[in-house]
C-alpha cells in the first residue's frame, strides 16, 4: 500500500528540491540533526518536524488570510513561490 504523504513529499522534493538545497540552515543544525539520526532519537526528530510543520501552517494561514483580504479590497497579489 502506498503512503500518500510519502508520495506528496517526493513530489515536493522533485519540484522544490534544487531551490531548497541552496537554502542555508542555521549554524550547527545539520550537525545536530546528524547526531540525532546517528543516536536514533526519533522522538527529537519528530519534534523538530512538528515544529516546522506548525510554523509552516501558521505562515500558510497568514498568507491565505492576506490574499483573502487583498481580494476583498480588490488588490492584485503576486504569485507565491518558494524562496531559498
Amino acid at each position: 500500500m502506498t503512503n500518500p504523504y510519502a508520495e506528496w513529499f517526493e513530489q515536493l522534493r522533485a519540484e522544490y528540491g534544487e531551490q531548497l538545497q541552496a537554502m542555508p540552515l542555521p549554524d550547527g543544525l545539520p550537525e545536530h540533526l546528524h547526531t540525532l539520526v546517528e543516536k536514533g532519537d526519533e522522538e527529537a526528530i519528530q519534534f523538530m518536524i512538528k515544529l516546522a510543520w506548525q510554523f509552516g501552517a501558521q505562515v500558510g494561514y497568514a498568507a491565505g488570510a492576506r490574499q483573502r483580504q487583498e481580494h476583498e479590497q480588490g488588490i492584485t497579489s503576486r504569485p507565491v513561490r518558494v524562496q531559498a
